[in-house]
Parts: C-alpha cells; sequence; structure tokens
C-alpha cells in the first residue's frame, strides 16, 4: 500500500470514540461464533447439543434428575428432554424479566457463577443455553413445574413473545425440553447431525454419570448425514450412500426405522475402563476403583492394565474433558508412581541396586479414567483443556495413594503381575534409551544425518515444505521425477512399517523405516519430541487404492498417533487423493476419484464404446506426467487434512486399538458394522 492510498483511507476511516462498537444481547455471539463453540463446522453444530444436554446433567450431578432424552427431528432439528427441576420460571428481579428468559437471552447468566443453583456444572464457561439460542433459526423452551406447561419462542436469540403458560401436566412431571434448529447463515458447511458422533459423545457422559440413563433417537428418514471435518472418513460416507440406495425393498424398510441408542451405566467410570478394554487383553481381571472427597474436590479414579505397550489415561473435570491434563492428572500419576515403587520395594521385585520404576514404565498398559468434581474449576486456556486448581492435585493424590496402597496389600497377585510388567518396561525403555543415544552420537560426529533414500527439497524454510511418504520404490520413483524438487522431498518405503500397537520401544527405534520417518520429520518422538523442530509444514501419505495401502494407512497414522499425536493435533498430516479412473476420448484424458465421479464424465462426453478406461491399480501405475497432474500438482490435487478430535479422545483411542490390537473379535465386530460404509473396495 503506497502512502496516498494509506492518507485517503485514513481521512475516510478515522479511529475515533465512535468506532468503538457495542455488540447488544446476543450479536457478539452471532458475529464472532467461533469465540464461543470453537469453530461453525461440523464439530461448532454438534457443541450445540453438547451444551444443552450438559445443562440437563448438571441436574442430574445435583440429585434431581436420572433421564434425559435427545432426538434428532425431520428437518434436522434436535429436541432435548430432561426430567429435573426445569429451569426457573419466575421474574428475575434484577433482569425484570422470567428466568427461563434470562438464561436464554443474556450471556454468562444461568445457575453456575455462585448463586448455589449447582455445586458442580460442565458446559462451555456457563455461556451454553444463550449460544445456542443465538446461533439457531428458533429455539422453543417448555417447562413443566407444579402442574403447568410454560412455553416461550425465540428466533435468531430474539425473543418472539413473552414466557406463558399453555396447558397442564401431572402434578409430579417436572423437567425442561428444548427443541432448536441451527442457523443455516451460520452453520453454511453444513446442519445436518451425525448420529453416530453424538452417539459417541453421550455415552461418554453416561459413563461419567453413573446412574444417569441417556437415550438418542433419530427420527429422521432422509440421507445418512456426514461428519464434513473428518473428510478422510466422509469420503467413505459419501460412497456408502449410493450403495444404502441399492439395498433390496426388505432391506430399505429396515433403513426407514428410527435410529435408537441408551446408555445406562450403575458402575459408571469403572465400566468405562471396560469398555475402553474391551478390544485389550487384561493383566487381570478386577478394574481398580477408588473413590473419596477432599477439600471439596470429589474424586473417582479407575484402572486396569492390559498387555498392550500404550498408555491410555483420559481424564475429566465436571464430566468436560481436559486433554492436556492439569493438577488432577499430576496427582493421579504421581500417587501411582510413588505407591507401587513402594510396593515393589517392599515386596523385594526390585533390588537395592535397581533404580525406581519411572511413572512411564508403571503406566505401560494402563487404561484409566480420572474423573473430579469440583465446585470452582480454574483452567489454564479458554479452551478448559488443562485444570489448574492446586487442591484437585491434593485431593487425587491422597485418596489413589491411600485406597492402592491397601488394595495392593490385599491383591499380592495382580501387584505382583503390575510391577512385573513395568520393570520389562523399564528394560525396554533402557534399551531404547542406549538407541537413541547411539544415534544421537553418529549424528553428532557425522553432521545432520538424513535418510539415504530420502529425496529431500532444496527450500529450507518449513512453511514451504512438504513430504509424501510413499509406498514402494516403484511409487517412489515416479513421485521423485514428478515433484517439485524446491518444497516436496520423497521418503519412500519398503513394505509395511512396523505395527506399533504391538510393539515397546526398543523394537520401534530398531525399525529402519520408522527410524528413516523420525530422522526425516526431525521432531523426534515420545519424551523427545519437538514440534519447533519439524522439517516439512505437511506430511502427506500417499499409498495406492487399495486394501494394502489403506492397510499402510493405518499403519503409518498409528505410529504417528501413538508417538506424534501433535503432528495431527496441529493439522500437519495429510492423505492423499490419488485417482481411481483414467477416461481417453478423442485425445482427451479425464480422471476421476469415485465411480460417483466417473458417472458424471461420462455423462458429459458420452458412453462411446471408443472410451478408454483404465482403473487404476497402484500409484505405480501412473507415469511421473500422471501422478504430478492428478496427486502433487497443489494447484489440482486433492489432499484428505487427517483431524484430531480432542472431545472424543478416548473413542479414537479405542478405534485405533481395535483395528490394530491382537483382538479379532473386536475388529470383526468393527469391520462388520461400518463395512457398509465402505465402496470401491479393491480385494483383487
Amino acid at each position: 500500500m503506497n502512502k496516498e492510498t494509506m492518507s485517503s483511507t485514513t481521512v475516510e476511516h478515522e479511529y475515533g470514540a465512535d468506532e468503538i462498537q457495542i455488540l447488544e444481547g446476543l450479536e457478539a455471539v452471532r458475529k464472532r461464533p467461533g469465540m464461543y463453540i470453537g469453530t461453525t463446522a461440523s464439530r461448532g453444530l454438534h457443541h450445540l447439543v453438547y451444551e444443552i444436554v450438559d445443562n440437563s446433567v448438571d441436574e442430574a450431578l445435583a440429585g434431581y434428575c436420572d433421564t434425559i432424552e435427545v432426538t434428532i427431528n425431520e428437518g434436522n432439528s434436535v429436541t432435548v428432554v430432561d426430567n429435573g427441576r426445569g429451569i426457573p420460571v419466575g421474574i428475575n428481579h434484577k433482569a425484570g424479566i422470567p428466568a427461563v428468559e434470562v438464561v436464554f437471552t443474556i450471556l454468562h447468566a444461568g445457575g453456575k457463577f455462585g448463586g448455589g443453583g449447582y455445586k458442580v456444572s460442565g458446559g462451555l464457561h456457563g455461556v451454553g443455553a444463550s449460544v445456542v439460542n443465538a446461533l439457531s433459526n428458533w429455539l422453543e423452551v417448555e417447562i413443566y413445574q407444579d402442574g403447568k406447561i410454560y412455553k416461550q419462542r425465540y428466533e435468531r436469540g430474539n425473543v418472539c413473545y413473552p414466557l406463558k403458560e399453555v396447558g397442564t401436566c401431572e402434578l409430579e412431571k417436572t423437567g425442561t425440553r428444548v427443541t432448536f434448529l441451527p442457523d443455516d447463515t451460520i452453520f453454511t458447511e453444513t446442519t445436518v447431525f451425525d448420529f453416530d458422533v453424538l452417539k459417541r459423545r453421550l455415552r461418554e457422559m453416561a459413563f461419567l454419570t453413573k446412574g444417569l440413563r441417556i437415550i438418542l433417537k433419530d427420527d429422521r428418514q432422509d440421507e445418512i448425514p456426514v461428519d464434513t471435518e473428518n473428510s478422510q472418513i466422509n469420503e467413505l460416507l459419501r460412497r456408502a450412500e449410493a450403495d444404502r440406495m441399492e439395498e433390496t425393498a426388505a432391506g430399505a424398510a429396515l433403513e426407514k426405522k428410527p435410529k435408537r441408542a441408551e446408555f445406562y451405566y450403575e458402575g459408571g467410570i469403572k465400566q468405562f475402563v471396560a469398555y475402553l478394554n474391551k478390544s485389550k487383553t487384561p493383566l487381570y481381571e478386577n478394574i481398580l476403583y477408588f473413590e473419596g472427597e477432599k477439600n471439596h474436590v470429589y474424586v473417582e479414579v479407575a484402572f486396569q492394565h492390559n498387555d498392550s505397550y500404550n498408555e491410555s489415561v483420559f481424564s475429566f473435570v465436571n464430566n468436560i474433558n481436559t486433554p492436556e491434563g492439569g493438577t488432577h492428572l499430576m496427582g493421579f500419576r504421581n500417587a501411582i508412581t510413588k505407591t507401587f515403587n513402594d510396593y515393589a520395594r517392599s515386596a523385594k521385585l526390585l533390588k537395592d541396586s535397581e533404580p525406581n520404576l519411572s511413572g512411564e514404565d508403571i503406566r505401560e498398559g494402563l487404561t484409566a479414567i480420572v474423573s473430579v468434581k469440583i465446585e470452582d474449576p480454574q483452567f489454564e486456556g479458554q479452551t478448559k483443556q488443562k485444570l489448574g486448581n492446586s487442591e484437585a492435585r491434593s485431593a487425587v493424590d491422597s485418596i489413589v495413594s491411600e485406597q492402592l496402597t491397601y488394595f495392593l496389600e490385599q491383591n499380592p497377585a495382580i501387584a505382583k503381575s503390575i510391577c512385573e510388567k513395568s520393570i520389562l518396561a523399564q528394560r525396554a525403555r533402557e534399551a531404547a534409551r542406549k538407541a537413541r543415544d547411539l544415534t544421537r552420537r553418529k549424528t553428532a560426529l557425522e553432521g545432520l544425518s538424513l535418510p539415504g533414500k530420502l529425496a529431500d527439497c532444496s527450500d529450507k524454510d518449513p512453511k514451504n515444505c512438504e513430504i509424501y511418504i510413499v509406498e514402494g520404490d516403484s511409487a517412489g520413483g515416479s513421485a521423485k521425477t514428478a515433484r517439485s524438487r524446491a518444497t516436496q522431498a520423497i521418503l519412500p518405503l519398503r513394505g509395511k512399517i512396523l505395527n506399533v500397537e504391538k510393539a515397546r520401544l526398543d523394537k520401534i527405534y530398531a525399525n529402519a523405516e520408522i527410524k528413516a520417518m523420525i530422522t526425516a520429520f526431525g521432531t523426534g518422538i515420545h519424551d523427545d519430541f519437538d514440534i519447533t523442530k519439524l522439517r516439512y509444514n505437511k506430511i502427506i501419505l500417499m499409498t495406492d487404492a487399495d486394501v494394502d495401502g489403506a492397510h499402510i494407512s493405518t499403519l503409518l497414522l498409528t505410529f504417528i498417533y501413538r508417538f506424534m499425536p501433535e503432528l495431527i493435533k496441529e493439522g500437519h498430516v495429510y492423505l492423499a487423493k490419488p485417482p481411481l479412473y483414467k477416461l481417453e476420448k478423442n485425445k482427451k484424458i479425464w480422471y476421476a476419484y469415485s465411480d460417483d465421479e466417473l458417472d458424471r464424465i461420462l455423462q458429459e462426453v458420452g458412453r462411446d464404446q471408443n472410451n478408454k478406461i483404465q482403473r487404476y491399480k497402484g500409484l505405480g501405475e501412473m507415469d511421473a506426467e500422471q501422478l504430478w497432474e492428478t496427486t502433487m500438482d497443489p494447484e489440482r490435487r486433492i489432499l484428505l487434512r487427517v483431524n484430531y478430535d480432542q472431545e472424543m479422545e478416548s473413542e479414537l483411542d479405542l478405534t485405533f486399538t481395535t483395528l490394530m490390537g491382537d483382538k479379532v473379535e473386536p475388529r470383526r465386530e468393527f469391520i462388520e458394522e461400518n463395512a457398509k460404509f465402505v465402496k470401491n473396495l479393491d480385494i483383487t
């Protein structure tokens, strides 16, 4: 911008007192929705449901509600009904309007701000109901109290009419019914709710609130909803719709039946651990469960070791997932590290000359849920991902230490099996450390030693660079010829990498293909991981569009998820999408990435006999020019970014365990349940 332009702009838009805008009521939410729900894509859409359900769960935590029913209605509105006390309908004297209207039209209003309405509560900073109202085309609330039914309607946050009495009900009936339709001018990407996404989150809520029954129903008769944020899965869902239309009349009739799921867990988080361990082999039968209250912090902990090598520990505060942990998780880790070391010493399982077991050793193969309820949770950062209350650490530490010590004394066989597994993990960790140190010494002596098969790019600014992880030498050769040498690096892999779900750290460091990736990426793995050392902004997995290619992609994603999860969280990992078909006619070429796209092309160009259609079986069938045009040219390629939904971390962990673990039956069940979503499956 030149000086003349800057001068004229300054005159026209002088920054004065009148330039400071005041957004009234819920205008701020509609103006900047991302500030309140994180995103206006699929994840934010579903978060609207969680916010209303959270209010009902708060009633359950307070002891007034035992059933919540969530219904996806025809037209994609959602209804949430609970049998709690019902939102108060009396006049709030400070606001001069009914309390229910305050809850739905004023930010930071509700029974969660020290007024005595709730001891503990979840939700999004106490602004949930009003934010949902602001971001809906319309919202209706009905309240059942004292034998009367009250109702009010809002449109885009504005009151349509005063709260009114619309009927009567049984005197003993109480509760709240909220129905809302998301605003399609806000959620422009999708307003279609995904039954399975809601099911996973509601199941988790039920696990965390023992004795609460949550029912989910889908009354729609239209097409399968699609979660647009998880695009690598969406393609399978999109393809599935065509399969669904080809079902028999009897099958189609079954599809018309409303879907329903019901969750009720009297055992609470004990059953949560059993659910997460269903694809693993437990080390012992018992699920350890400890609970208690200290310093006004209610603590629940459940855990069980299995024969895997990965730690799966999930923490919650007032039913809110805290993916970055915090003081409650620190208290848990400190308690089990100290208690198991004390036991191992006293039982002579550790010799005096041997070092203590590390927390990492003890947590190998551990599945655990750490859940605390606290009156005034203090979170680090606005996203509520890390708890900061110091009293939570001491409460969890004290309760777990005391009860775990007693349990180990009463169950020496279980205690011994855990300690022996931890000692084996300690030895493997030491072997891995020696292998890692040897690699570091070689690197220090030889300078930066990148893998020999890596064709690196010339640009040294990571922001401009990307690396293709390519299956096989043939495709690797084509990719090296096709690439833009300035910004695109190629690392060909030979065969399938080690399944890290079934291997300890020492075996992982010994695997040549994994070592090549670790060195190429530059970040290190596990405890040594440092994302600031990442050498490429995009890590692109490019495999064949067949069963073997899908398996290799899954192996690679498992490795990255287990040992470099920040790469996924920060949006650096992608899947390349090569075409399935090449069509030639009259010396013109079209590429199709699905059967549907091929059909559309054929409709445009005609289904003549002189059409030449090639079905690609693998990347090796493409020459360098074709590979560049279809899969590597930034102007034309299709990349699917791998997303990491931290709100559903436990389900993600379970999926990887099911797909890549030792147990066959859970994997068979998973495949049978999801096979209907897969089209273009090539098993030749």
